[in-house]
């Protein structure tokens, strides 16, 4: 992913990405197997699209390594 296409992705759309739902993203986060997310304000966190991305490569890399 280039600088340019990197950008923060709220809850939603980490959600569809990953097909996890928010207690299992949140025991992921807290316990480090998840990319923390990043306070955008007051009551809003993102996550950067780059680090979701690279989450799911290493999911892809662990599933054919394990064949």
């Amino acid at each position: 992913m280039t600088q340019q296409s990197r950008r923060f992705l709220r809850f939603r759309e980490v959600k569809q990405l990953v097909g996890y739902q928010r207690s299992a993203i949140y025991a992921k986060i807290q316990a480090g197997e998840f990319p923390k997310p990043y306070p955008l304000g007051a009551r809003a966190v993102g996550w950067l699209s780059d680090e979701i991305e690279g989450w799911i490569d290493s999911r892809i890399q662990a599933a054919r390594g394990a064949k």
